[in-house]
């Protein structure tokens, strides 16, 4: 029996390199380069890219240049390209920046919610409404993130419950994708399994995401626990792109040519050109001057170079 045939047929894969995985970088990254790399990413074939972000420069200063870049990428029809924003003059930023999607984010962790912007969960859900009644207004998706799904690095164990709730609260404001994120990388198959159907129960299965880390070389296997499931959206970073803050040298996002190379192995269809982003994420990795956290990557850099 082939084990693929109960999987998804199709996956999307959000890319989220330019943001969530250069925003960590302690070097300034010209805005040039990251045009560059939103283009190869766009030429590559992918339907929907984490360009930027529009918080203040003050508390992550390698997204000033986000609105440089978005004036600057050559957007191609049919493509998405989303941006993190955190309140109303983030919105307004986004808007003039002609994005196609925004962000907003809560935790399912209480502990992580009170020790990073010192509110409930519910309170910085609250927060995001304006985001998102003005979201609706002009006609933009809206996608809801949810940090610390499967363990935080405050109080550890998250339950389902936690997360379903946040799920609900996201859908009452319209979201109309929601991300389950495990921000540390401490989940397993067997969690994921109970988190995502957990979360389904609040929010149609085809609309939620998984966001998965690496920081304990995972990240493969829980995209795999969750097609399982169903889930046929996942976010993942070229070249490894993005630290993880809250493990000290641990790996972030799972990275893309890792993630394409199981689902080609799968015989899932993505539209997405793997060559193409293994160039991607060598051209941006040359340019950090380190080499690229991604081994399917890696891998398939060698064997062409031969």
């Amino acid at each position: 029996m082939n084990p693929s045939s109960n999987l998804p047929a199709r996956v999307k894969i959000v890319e989220v390199g330019p943001r969530d995985g250069l925003q960590n970088e302690q070097q300034t990254i010209p805005a040039a380069v990251k045009i560059e790399l939103v283009n190869r990413l766009t030429q590559a074939g992918f339907k929907n890219i984490e360009a930027a972000s529009f918080v203040s420069p003050k508390w992550v200063p390698q997204m000033a240049t986000s609105a440089e870049v978005m004036a600057g990428i050559t957007r191609k029809p049919g493509v998405v390209y989303s941006v993190l924003t955190p309140n109303l003059q983030g919105f307004k930023a986004a808007l003039a920046a002609r994005a196609d999607e925004v962000v907003i984010f809560g935790s399912a962790s209480e502990a992580f919610s009170q020790k990073n912007i010192n509110c409930s969960i519910a309170e910085s859900i609250e927060r995001f409404r304006d985001v998102a009644q003005s979201a609706k207004q002009h006609g933009l998706r809206l996608r809801g993130s949810i940090s610390c799904a499967f363990g935080c690095p405050y109080q550890g164990e998250v339950s389902a419950d936690a997360v379903a709730d946040v799920v609900r609260r996201m859908r009452e404001l319209g979201c109309d994708e929601i991300d389950i994120a495990d921000t540390i990388g401490v989940a397993t198959p067997l969690k994921v399994h109970a988190i995502m159907q957990r979360a389904a129960q609040e929010f149609p299965l085809a609309q939620l995401s998984g966001h998965f880390h690496d920081t304990y070389g995972q990240g493969i296997a829980n995209i795999y626990a969750s097609l399982e499931v169903g889930v046929a959206i996942f976010h993942s970073s070229v070249a490894g792109l993005g630290g993880c803050p809250y493990a000290k040298g641990a790996t972030g996002n799972v990275a893309t040519e890792d993630v394409l190379f199981l689902l080609q192995g799968l015989g899932i269809d993505t539209g997405i050109d793997l060559d193409a982003v293994v160039d991607a994420g060598q051209f941006i990795s040359q340019h950090l001057g380190r080499k690229a956290a991604s081994r399917a990557g890696n891998a398939l850099a060698a064997k062409r170079a031969g």
